[in-house]
């Protein structure tokens, strides 16, 4: 049986190999991504600045040196969906991403422990929270995505007679990218995590 915070594990593991600074956390590094539906690599590469013409294999372990170096984006592809991190993903970017009957979401955490989780379609903002406090949700459809959270446990509980009650924020991110997963009929962990998709430098 997995554990509840597999996927934020497993995203750790997966940025962090061997020959990183081993002091250096998630938190500390953030984490931005926007995965976009019913637009072409074209589009999306003029939208953020990529040269397509650089794109070489990559798996997402391999990113973190690169875009430090050069500021190459890893790009993937799965079930009709392009997944770009790192990519800024506030409302703004992903409602606009979304306009023209396309769907799109973002998922971001930063140094200062925000966290947020975005869902737009065709050019509205259909559902954005942060899912270490998930009944605080804005949009025009705040309950749009309820169906798909079953058995996902979002709100930071710290205290509870039951220590299986506990969620910590570890579960939390587990449960949004467990969402994106479901969002996007994908494994978030073979079919982007591991899989090897490609990097693109940027533009000049």
């Amino acid at each position: 049986m997995q554990s509840r915070t597999y996927l934020y594990d497993l995203l750790v593991s997966t940025l962090f190999t061997e020959g990183l600074d081993s002091d250096m956390d998630l938190w500390a590094l953030g984490f931005t991504a926007i995965w976009v539906k019913g637009a072409d690599l074209d589009t999306l590469a003029r939208t953020f600045g990529m040269d397509l013409a650089t794109r070489t294999p990559c798996h997402l372990s391999e990113i973190l040196d690169h875009a430090i170096d050069d500021g190459s984006r890893w790009v993937g592809e799965a079930n009709g969906w392009i997944g770009i991190v790192p990519a800024q993903a506030d409302r703004e970017v992903v409602r606009s991403v979304a306009e023209g009957g396309r769907e799109a979401l973002g998922f971001s955490m930063d140094i200062n422990y925000n966290i947020s989780f975005i869902y737009a379609r065709d050019g509205r903002m259909i559902v954005s929270f942060d899912p270490s406090s998930p009944p605080e949700r804005y949009g025009d459809d705040p309950h749009a995505l309820d169906h798909l959270m079953d058995g996902l446990r979002f709100q930071i509980i710290t205290e509870a007679d039951n220590p299986d009650d506990l969620v910590e924020i570890d579960e939390s991110i587990s449960s949004a990218l467990a969402l994106i997963g479901r969002l996007t009929e994908t494994d978030i962990a073979t079919d982007w995590f591991q899989a090897q998709h490609s990097r693109v430098q940027p533009a000049s």
